[in-house]
C-alpha cells in the first residue's frame, strides 16, 4: 500500500500522462529569456506574465517574511519543503495532439473563477432556484475543505522537469488534495441528484454525464501538470464523501437558510472568522484570497435568497420538463444570462474599486502597492466584500433586473 502511495504521488506518471497525450517539453531553451523553440507557451502562446512570486518578489529584501510570497510548490528539496523554481517554469513545451490540448484546457477552465461566476446564476436564473441553492451549499463546502487541507498537509505539486507545467498562477500553492477534482465532483453528482426527481430524464445518463464531467476536469489537472494522480483520486473521493454525508441535511440546511432570521448574521460572521482564522504559512499562497473568494459568494448568495424568500421576491425560472422547452424559452434564457453576466461584471469592478480604495486609505497604503494588497487586515475584507456583493446582485437584483425588463 505504501509503494502504491508514493508511486501514486509521483512526478513521473504525470509526465507520462503528458507524453502520451502528445505534450512534450521543448528540446532546448536559449538561455533564461532566450528565444522560444516551441510550438506553445505558458498560458496558450501568450507572453511571459510574472507569477504570484516574481510579482511580488520585486521589492527583494524590503518584503517583509510575514507577507513576502511563497516559492512554487511544485517539487520539494531534500528536506520536503518547496524548493524555488522559477527558471524551471521557462521551459518550453511543444504540442502535438492539439485535440487533448483544447480538451484538458476548456476542462480546467471548468474550475476556474470564469466558469463558477456565469455556470451558478444561469442555473439559478434559468432551471431553478431549489437546484442553485444546493450547488451553492455543497460547493462551499468541499472547497474550503479543500482549500485549507492544502495548507494544512503541505503535499509540493509535480516536480517541473519532467511534468510540464501549463499554468502559472497554481504553482504558489500546495498541491493535495486536488480542488478542481473536488469541486467538479461535488458540482456535477450534486446536480444529478438535485434534478433527478424534478425533471425527466434518464438517471443513468445523468450519472454518466457527471462522471464524465469531473473525470475530464479531474485529468486536465494531470495534464496541465497541476497535480499527481494521488493528488486527484483523494480530492475525488473527500468530495464523493462529502456529498454523501450531506445529501440528507440538504432539505434543512435549505429550510434554515431561508427561514432563519440569524441566516444574514451567520452568513457574514462565520465565512468572515473562518477567513481571519485560516492556517498561516511561512510565506503567501492565494489559498486564503480564493477561500474568502468562494466564502464570500457563497454568504452573497445565500443572503439574497433569504431576502428573496422573505420579501416574496422569488423572480426565478418554473419547473418545467425537457419537452416544454421551446425556442422562445431558450432565447429568453440566453437574454436573461447576457444582461446578468454583464451586470455582475459591472458590480464585481465597482464593489472592488470602492473597497480596495476605503481600506487602503483606511490603513494608509497605496492602492497600486501588491505586497499591501496580500496584507490580512486588506485582503480579506476586500475580497469578501467585493464577491459578497456579486453574489447578493446574482439573487436578488439581477432577477429584479430581468422583471423590469420583462424577462421573466
Amino acid at each position: 500500500m505504501a509503494w502504491l502511495v508514493h508511486s501514486l504521488r509521483d512526478s513521473e506518471p504525470v509526465a507520462r500522462f503528458q507524453r502520451y497525450c502528445g505534450l512534450f517539453p521543448a528540446a532546448s531553451v536559449v538561455g533564461e529569456r532566450g528565444p522560444r523553440q516551441a510550438t506553445g507557451a505558458d498560458n496558450g502562446g501568450s507572453s511571459h506574465l510574472p507569477g504570484a512570486w516574481e510579482v511580488c518578489n520585486r521589492g527583494g529584501a524590503a518584503v517583509s517574511a510575514k507577507h513576502r510570497p511563497r516559492p512554487p510548490a511544485d517539487c520539494s528539496a531534500c528536506d520536503g519543503s518547496p524548493r524555488d523554481t522559477r527558471k524551471d517554469h521557462l521551459h518550453d513545451y511543444v504540442v502535438k495532439n492539439y485535440f487533448y490540448y483544447y480538451l484538458f484546457t476548456i476542462s480546467a477552465a471548468m474550475g476556474q473563477e470564469v466558469f463558477y461566476i456565469t455556470f451558478f446564476p444561469f442555473i439559478y436564473w434559468n432551471i431553478n432556484p431549489y437546484v442553485a441553492r444546493r450547488l451553492i451549499i455543497m460547493w462551499s463546502v468541499v472547497m474550503y475543505i479543500g482549500q485549507i487541507s492544502k495548507d494544512l498537509l503541505k503535499w509540493p505539486r509535480p516536480c517541473s522537469p519532467p511534468v510540464v507545467k501549463l499554468e502559472k498562477r497554481a504553482t504558489a500553492e500546495y498541491g493535495m488534495p486536488s480542488t478542481h477534482a473536488m469541486a467538479s465532483t461535488a458540482i456535477s453528482f450534486t446536480f444529478v441528484i438535485a434534478t433527478m426527481n424534478l425533471y425527466k430524464y434518464r438517471i443513468e445518463l445523468g450519472l454518466m454525464g457527471a462522471f464524465v464531467f469531473s473525470t475530464l476536469v479531474s485529468l486536465s489537472r494531470i495534464y496541465t501538470g497541476m497535480h499527481t494522480v494521488l493528488d486527484v483520486i483523494v480530492g475525488s473521493l473527500i468530495s464523493g464523501l462529502l456529498v454523501a454525508l450531506m445529501y440528507p441535511t440538504w432539505d434543512f440546511l435549505d429550510h434554515l437558510m431561508l427561514t432563519s432570521p440569524w441566516c444574514p448574521v451567520f452568513c457574514i460572521v462565520v465565512p468572515l472568522l473562518l477567513c481571519y482564522n485560516y492556517p498561516k504559512l511561512d510565506y503567501y499562497t492565494p489559498t486564503r484570497a480564493d477561500t474568502t473568494v468562494i466564502l464570500g459568494a457563497s454568504a452573497g448568495t445565500m443572503i439574497g435568497f433569504w431576502i428573496n424568500n422573505h420579501y416574496k421576491a422569488n423572480f426565478s425560472a418554473a419547473v418545467v420538463s425537457s419537452l416544454s422547452v421551446t425556442a422562445e424559452m431558450v432565447l429568453i434564457a440566453l437574454s436573461r444570462f447576457l444582461v446578468g453576466i454583464c451586470f455582475l461584471v459591472v458590480t464585481r469592478q465597482i464593489a472592488k474599486g470602492m473597497a480596495l480604495r476605503a481600506l487602503c486609505s483606511w490603513y494608509k497604503v497605496s492602492v497600486d502597492d501588491p505586497i499591501a494588497k496580500l496584507r490580512i487586515e486588506i485582503e480579506v475584507p476586500y475580497k469578501f466584500i467585493t464577491y459578497s456583493s456579486i453574489g447578493l446582485s446574482a439573487a436578488v437584483l439581477v432577477p429584479l433586473l430581468h422583471e423590469v425588463l420583462g424577462l421573466n
